[in-house]
């Protein structure tokens, strides 16, 4: 009996030891991508809150210099979802096959919780991610934000009053808000409107909307920007995209800016080819 026992007990220490050292392997894998290889991942989470995810796109043969686009959906800060710019994130791989896609969702605003801070928090929450898994990912640790709508908005407000790394190399707006403060919007008569500029305050002063406002936050030190807005828009006037392209020209500024006059918040056709063609090369000239 007593030579049971011993055995069972180098049996008891045999299977332990193992075990330590299955353990210990698996805490020492690899876990850094293969970057010759292709690699997506859906719904990354970055965030206790169902709306803090992200997909992320890699091509293969990457390295450390792989540009990554990261796009920012519209909504009016309280509504829309990452797939909303799926048709922007096909456009970008077919065009620029080796760039890497971040395409995120952010915390959506309600009655009891304003945009702002919380979506730019959640941005900068991302950001800081996609630099500290660089090495895992195998990617740039500069960006590039393409933002519709609302998800315009904050990619300038991001890029200009955020990025206190230089982290973003461009930024293009399509359609979005910039000035708070413009009279268009103080002294608008439109319900639909007024009840998305509301979420950031009833009756707000000055000051804070000026903060909110990239307009108003922009400096010198901003990134290349790329602006593309509607004559017709209901939603966002002309004048955000006009007052920000001439204080971008003030600054020195590297940016463009185009105006479809018969079109609203959005389009398509021969103005969605020039907006295309445009970006492009906006792209092709300021991400190496």
């Amino acid at each position: 009996m007593k030579v049971n026992k011993h055995y069972l007990f180098i049996i008891f220490i045999v299977l332990t030891i193992v075990s330590c050292s299955t353990d210990d392997n698996d805490t020492n894998l690899v876990t850094d991508l293969d970057p010759t290889e292709y690699y997506q991942e859906l719904n990354v989470s970055y965030g206790p809150d169902s709306d803090q995810t992200f997909d992320i796109y890699l091509p293969a043969n990457r390295n450390l210099n792989t540009e990554v686009m990261i796009l920012v959906h519209g909504g009016g800060w309280s509504a829309g979802d990452k797939s909303d710019m799926n048709d922007l994130r096909d456009y970008i791989r077919s065009e620029f096959p080796n760039m890497a896609i971040v395409n995120i969702n952010y915390r959506l605003a309600d009655q009891n919780n304003q945009p702002y801070p919380m979506q730019i928090n959640d941005i900068t929450t991302i950001i800081n991610l996609l630099k500290s898994k660089q090495n895992h990912y195998v990617i740039d640790d500069d960006f590039a934000f393409i933002g519709v709508s609302a998800g315009a908005h904050l990619a300038l407000l991001w890029s200009y009053a955020f990025d206190t790394g230089n982290d973003i190399d461009m930024v293009c707006s399509i359609v979005g808000p910039t000035n708070f403060t413009d009279p268009a919007y103080l002294n608008n008569t439109n319900p639909e409107l007024q009840a998305l500029l509301d979420l950031y305050g009833v009756d707000a002063s000055t000051a804070y909307l000026e903060e909110v406002s990239p307009y108003h936050q922009v400096t010198a030190s901003a990134p290349p920007t790329i602006l593309f807005y509607g004559g017709l828009d209901p939603l966002v006037p002309t004048t955000q995209g006009t007052d920000l392209r001439d204080k971008l020209q003030t600054l020195g500024v590297t940016h463009e800016f185009t105006l479809y006059p018969n079109a609203g918040h959005g389009w398509i056709g021969l103005d969605l080819l020039d907006t295309s063609l445009k970006l492009k090369a906006f792209i092709e000239t300021h991400l190496d």
